[in-house]
């Protein structure tokens, strides 16, 4: 288990091909338009098509599909297997996992991957510019992360691995991310109204999006730590809310400074008052034979690079 988990380590880091050269801080942030649009026009579907067809069936439906999309897919299809590879599952379930996280409406597969992996990079370095880092004011920080992008002046290459290359369903989802969510709305329209469809689509997209950043701006700027990660230059911090509220509404991933720590566990929560309710389904699925070969945090602790604290 321990090798394997050190593999994905190196799998990982073997993903963003940096040379001498490579600079995480100069860069300008630019708009992007497709992402800024789509953003903006689920927004405005949410807000007058949501508003004029509003029902309880379309909370439901709200609800019911955040938490599929955001902890099946997100949290547990995308970050912790996709990327992380934390767990093992079958090649289905592994697609399964990443259409439900294409679903959220933040990209698809390699999307998700290449602004991790790149975020992750330019944070391990002594320093990087403030959009890797969301060490804005959290207006500007919003404006960056939801309608932008940014363009380093010398920044390094992304080399996608073969999972993703070599497999036609994922590379098909990232060609139609945007439009996996046609059929869904056919569906919510089909069997509800236009009131499901703006809230169990566009509306959920804009919560989603909104929480992923809000969650990211909070996890890198305030909140308490349990650990400290030598040599990196951004560190993360936990985000409990009230009774680990927000270990609940985002399935653990609040738990930000603990996976700064250990980046390839599957749990993220590390004690009985971090909620991390992905956790709990991958031990639930791993009772059923599901998944198997959880890695748990003393599998991946280099004793070298992190070390307890008690600040907050």
């Amino acid at each position: 288990m321990l090798r394997r988990a050190l593999q994905a380590m190196r799998d990982i880091r073997e993903r963003i091909i940096a040379d001498e050269k490579s600079d995480a801080f100069r860069g300008r942030v630019v708009w992007h338009p497709a992402k800024s649009l789509w953003f903006s026009t689920h927004l405005l579907i949410w807000i007058f098509t949501g508003s004029l067809n509003f029902s309880f069936g379309a909370i439901i439906v709200f609800v019911g599909l955040s938490i599929l999309t955001l902890c099946g897919g997100h949290s547990l299809g995308m970050h912790r297997q996709l990327i992380h590879e934390s767990f093992d599952c079958p090649l289905w379930l592994k697609r399964f996992g990443a259409f439900l996280g294409t679903l959220v409406g933040l990209g698809g597969p390699f999307t998700l991957m290449r602004a991790h992996d790149m975020r992750d990079w330019a944070q391990r370095q002594d320093k990087c510019h403030p959009f890797f880092s969301q060490h804005s004011a959290i207006g500007l920080d919003w404006v960056w992360q939801i309608h932008a992008q940014i363009k380093l002046n010398s920044g390094p290459k992304m080399a996608y691995p073969d999972k993703l290359t070599q497999d036609p369903f994922m590379v098909w989802l990232q060609r139609t991310a945007w439009l996996q969510q046609i059929p869904l709305a056919v569906a919510l329209w089909y069997f509800g109204d236009w009131g499901w469809v703006a809230w169990g689509v566009s509306g959920r997209i804009i919560v989603s999006i909104t929480g992923h950043w809000l969650i990211g701006w909070f996890a890198h700027n305030q909140g308490p730590r349990n650990y400290q990660v030598k040599g990196h230059g951004v560190q993360g911090y936990n985000v409990p809310g009230p009774m680990a509220l927000f270990g609940f509404i985002t399935f653990g991933e609040c738990w930000h400074n603990n996976h700064h720590a250990f980046p390839e566990s599957a749990r993220i929560g590390n004690t009985v008052f971090e909620a991390d309710p992905g956790w709990w389904v991958l031990c639930a699925l791993d009772k059923v034979g599901l998944v198997q070969n959880l890695v748990t945090p003393d599998q991946v602790q280099d004793q070298h690079s992190v070390e307890a604290i008690t600040q907050t």
